[in-house]
């Protein structure tokens, strides 16, 4: 073949045709420019964690900054890795895509149930998460019903937002990531000059071993870096995907991670850090420090429910396209097929509003320590296993690729990514501690009657 007709790895593998999941008779508008699939990666990478992270972390000592750095460098390779991929499956649902066309129907069934998993229970808790700040702004007292009124508003408004159509969400990323991300930079940069180091405290904190403590933190800190493969599942919705997809998922987690590394090296240099430990708004205190007074409080809470409902925004249309993407294929029941007007899986972010308006519920009756805090531990695990499984998609077919077909340097890129994604998901897997895991994996396998019913109705 000569080389003018030569590309990647990733591409050059031995494929058949470009997947034709996107049929003419159901072509779905794509909304999502350049801009908008930025905004879309940054603003469900970007949620409340920002907000909450560094003190969830301080506990493990400043070692949780390597943490985040490494994260941020197997985001990207996560980010490079989806690019690629896409590339191959430029269609909605690509990390139930990818297994299902390297493995077959079982592992592409058990990728979109994790993932789905995932996210609503995500969904949930973030919607949780916006009542401490709606409290700064509104004090709800121990209220719960007031409480639980406004999780339920924060999942619904942007629910709405869904139905209304894929332009409407892009729309509501663009302006809700600008919201968040011009003043949590500003303080990211701005705290720097007023960092204390002897308010870093220990490198680690938490007794265990150095990598120990490494991997624990960074097992908790997965949940802010969920979202880097935002675009390559809305692939179907984003135009030019061969090319978007990719350059969309770098400039996303890039400046994302930017914002992360930043914004938590400010805080844990201006808050001690034993009150970094116990601080319920890390960010505001930050604030207060740098500034005075308890301003910094009130427009900490106001940026952080603007991020939190962007998110939400978001991960609701994300929620509905895993299923999507699997129920056209007769692996998710047939509802979520289904598309509205506006081009969004409706029935999917019902679906998902529904569930998360239980687990809210559940929250507010239970207890927070209780049920909704073990289903919350799991998302580490079920957010690992698409990307372990879409990791393990690339290896597949760049071992397919011959010889003739594949350029030596585009072979060792590829595989490298590939190679430090799949390693990256088994660590985070390994780190999220035995009983998520264990419990995670009762979760998964309890998809499996699922996938049972549907193979045997389809065949009968």
């Amino acid at each position: 073949m000569p080389a003018a007709d030569t590309t990647d790895a990733a591409d050059d593998a031995a494929e058949p045709a470009p997947p034709t999941d996107e049929n003419p008779a159901s072509i779905r508008p794509r909304g999502f420019g350049l801009a908008a699939a930025t905004a879309l990666v940054m603003g469900n990478i970007i949620g409340g964690g920002i907000f909450a992270l560094p003190a969830t972390v301080a506990p493990y000592g400043t070692v949780s900054l390597l943490a985040f750095l490494v994260l941020s460098v197997a985001a990207v390779l996560l980010a490079l890795l989806f690019g690629k991929l896409a590339r191959r499956s430029p269609v909605t649902g690509g990390l139930y895509v990818y297994p299902r066309d390297a493995f077959g129907e079982f592992a592409g069934f058990l990728s979109a149930w994790s993932y789905w998993t995932m996210t609503w229970v995500s969904i949930a808790a973030l919607a949780v998460a916006t009542v401490g700040y709606a409290d700064v702004l509104l004090p709800l007292g121990d209220n719960k019903a007031l409480q639980a009124a406004v999780a339920l508003a924060a999942l619904w408004l942007p629910a709405a937002a869904n139905f209304a159509g894929t332009r409407w969400v892009g729309g509501v990323q663009i302006v809700s990531t600008v919201l968040k991300f011009v003043p949590l930079l500003l303080v990211a940069t701005v705290g720097l000059f007023f960092m204390d180091t002897d308010n870093f405290g220990p490198f680690n904190a938490s007794g265990e071993s150095a990598p120990g403590a490494l991997a624990a933190s960074a097992a908790l800190l997965l949940y802010s870096f969920l979202g880097v493969e935002s675009a390559a599942m809305s692939a179907g919705e984003v135009r030019d995907p061969e090319r978007t997809v990719g350059r969309a998922s770098v400039l996303g987690t890039l400046g994302s991670a930017l914002v992360y590394l930043l914004g938590t090296v400010a805080v844990f240099g201006l808050v001690p850090h034993g009150e970094l430990a116990e601080s319920g708004a890390p960010f505001a205190d930050a604030v207060d420090a740098m500034a005075g007074g308890h301003w910094g409080g009130t427009l900490i809470a106001a940026v952080a429910l603007a991020s939190m409902v962007g998110c939400l925004n978001g991960w609701i249309l994300m929620s509905a396209q895993m299923p999507y993407a699997a129920a056209r294929d007769g692996l998710f029941p047939a509802p979520f097929a289904r598309v509205g007007k506006g081009g969004v899986p409706g029935f999917g972010v019902l679906a998902c509003a529904v569930l998360g308006t239980l687990l809210i519920a559940l929250n507010y009756t239970a207890g927070p320590d209780t049920t909704f805090r073990v289903l919350v531990l799991i998302t580490t695990f079920t957010g690992c296993v698409p990307y372990l499984l879409s990791a393990a998609a690339q290896l597949f077919w760049l071992a397919q690729g011959t010889r003739e077909r594949v350029r030596p340097a585009g072979l060792a890129r590829d595989l490298i990514v590939a190679v430090l994604s799949f390693a990256f998901s088994f660590w985070l897997i390994a780190g999220a501690g035995y009983a998520a895991v264990y419990q995670g994996v009762l979760f998964l396998f309890a998809g499996i009657p699922v996938y049972v019913w549907l193979r045997g109705r389809r065949v009968a």
